[in-house]
């Protein structure tokens, strides 16, 4: 198991972080892992809104083929993935 890994595996256990659900899109089986998620709040154009940037982290080992426009829920909410990166 890798650092990243020991330290994720210490987060879950502690409390800090969600449950993740994917069902991948290649039909291959739904994948559940702990991940975690925030959703701080931004302004965009000048100032004159806010909005809800929502992002995921989680080791690399994990939701190996996540990619844009694939579904994942997190406490019962579906959430579009936008991008990923490495």
């Amino acid at each position: 198991m890798s650092l990243v890994e020991q330290i994720y595996a210490s987060a879950a256990n502690a409390g800090l972080l969600k449950d993740c659900f994917w069902r991948p899109s290649d039909g291959s089986p739904m994948q559940h892992h702990p991940v975690g998620f925030t959703a701080p709040d931004d302004t965009v154009f000048d100032g004159l809104t806010s909005t809800t940037d929502h992002q995921m982290s989680y080791p690399a080992s994990v939701l190996k083929g996540l990619a844009p426009r694939d579904t994942v829920e997190i406490d019962g909410v579906i959430y579009q993935v936008r991008s990923t990166r490495v």
